[in-house]
Protein backbone atom coordinates (compact mmCIF):
# COMPACT_ATOMS: atom_id res chain seq x y z
CA UNK A 1 0.00 0.00 0.00
CA UNK A 2 1.00 3.68 -0.83
CA UNK A 3 2.28 5.85 2.06
CA UNK A 4 2.36 9.51 2.32
CA UNK A 5 4.18 11.43 4.89
CA UNK A 6 2.39 14.21 6.73
CA UNK A 7 3.30 16.10 9.95
CA UNK A 8 0.87 16.14 12.78
CA UNK A 9 0.99 18.36 15.82
CA UNK A 10 0.08 16.61 19.29
CA UNK A 11 0.20 18.17 22.72
CA UNK A 12 2.65 16.86 24.95
CA UNK A 13 0.87 14.55 26.97
CA UNK A 14 0.00 12.63 24.26
CA UNK A 15 3.22 12.48 22.66
CA UNK A 16 4.55 11.03 25.95
CA UNK A 17 1.95 8.44 25.88
CA UNK A 18 3.07 7.53 22.20
CA UNK A 19 6.33 7.26 23.21
CA UNK A 20 5.92 4.98 26.08
CA UNK A 21 3.90 2.75 23.77
CA UNK A 22 7.29 2.59 21.88
CA UNK A 23 9.39 2.27 24.52
CA UNK A 24 7.70 -0.71 26.21
CA UNK A 25 8.16 -2.23 22.57
CA UNK A 26 4.02 -2.53 21.95
CA UNK A 27 4.81 -0.48 18.37
CA UNK A 28 8.09 -0.37 16.96
CA UNK A 29 7.72 3.18 15.93
CA UNK A 30 5.59 6.80 16.58
CA UNK A 31 4.01 6.24 13.29
CA UNK A 32 2.81 2.84 13.85
CA UNK A 33 1.40 3.97 17.09
CA UNK A 34 -0.62 6.71 15.32
CA UNK A 35 -1.16 4.53 12.45
CA UNK A 36 -3.15 2.16 14.24
CA UNK A 37 -5.01 4.78 16.56
CA UNK A 38 -6.25 6.86 13.16
CA UNK A 39 -7.53 3.58 11.73
CA UNK A 40 -9.22 2.28 14.68
CA UNK A 41 -10.92 5.77 15.23
CA UNK A 42 -12.11 5.95 11.46
CA UNK A 43 -12.95 2.64 11.72
CA UNK A 44 -15.37 3.24 15.14
CA UNK A 45 -17.13 6.35 13.69
CA UNK A 46 -17.56 4.32 10.23
CA UNK A 47 -19.61 1.26 12.27
CA UNK A 48 -21.09 4.07 14.36
CA UNK A 49 -22.37 5.78 11.07
CA UNK A 50 -23.93 2.25 9.95
CA UNK A 51 -25.95 2.05 13.14
CA UNK A 52 -26.95 5.79 12.61
CA UNK A 53 -28.74 4.95 9.47
CA UNK A 54 -29.82 2.13 10.48
CA UNK A 55 -31.62 3.66 13.38
CA UNK A 56 -33.56 5.48 10.60
CA UNK A 57 -35.25 2.82 8.67
CA UNK A 58 -38.86 1.63 9.09
CA UNK A 59 -38.90 -1.70 11.02
CA UNK A 60 -42.65 -1.82 9.59
CA UNK A 61 -41.49 -1.51 6.09
CA UNK A 62 -38.04 -3.56 6.09
CA UNK A 63 -39.50 -6.09 8.14
CA UNK A 64 -41.46 -8.23 5.42
CA UNK A 65 -38.17 -8.38 3.08
CA UNK A 66 -35.88 -11.20 4.42
CA UNK A 67 -39.75 -13.53 4.42
CA UNK A 68 -40.66 -12.51 0.74
CA UNK A 69 -37.21 -11.67 -1.08
CA UNK A 70 -37.52 -10.20 -4.29
CA UNK A 71 -40.36 -11.03 -6.44
CA UNK A 72 -39.05 -11.11 -9.63
CA UNK A 73 -35.53 -10.76 -11.65
CA UNK A 74 -34.75 -7.72 -13.22
CA UNK A 75 -31.78 -6.50 -14.99
CA UNK A 76 -31.45 -3.11 -13.23
CA UNK A 77 -32.24 -4.54 -9.11
CA UNK A 78 -35.03 -5.20 -7.45
CA UNK A 79 -38.22 -5.69 -8.42
CA UNK A 80 -39.83 -2.86 -8.00
CA UNK A 81 -43.82 -3.52 -8.31
CA UNK A 82 -43.06 -6.49 -5.64
CA UNK A 83 -41.56 -3.71 -3.59
CA UNK A 84 -44.71 -1.43 -3.93
CA UNK A 85 -47.18 -3.66 -3.12
CA UNK A 86 -45.44 -4.53 0.53
CA UNK A 87 -45.79 -0.76 1.14
CA UNK A 88 -49.58 -1.18 -0.02
CA UNK A 89 -50.17 -3.79 2.27
CA UNK A 90 -48.51 -1.94 5.15
CA UNK A 91 -51.24 0.98 4.36
CA UNK A 92 -54.51 -1.35 4.61
CA UNK A 93 -55.93 -1.53 7.79
CA UNK A 94 -55.44 -4.50 10.04
CA UNK A 95 -58.24 -7.03 9.10
CA UNK A 96 -59.99 -8.48 12.57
Amino acid sequence: MARSRVAITLDDGTLQRVDRLVQQALFVTRSQVIQEAVEEKLARLERSTLARESAKLDPAFERPWPRKGFQGKSRNGPNTKGRNRVAQNLQKPAEE
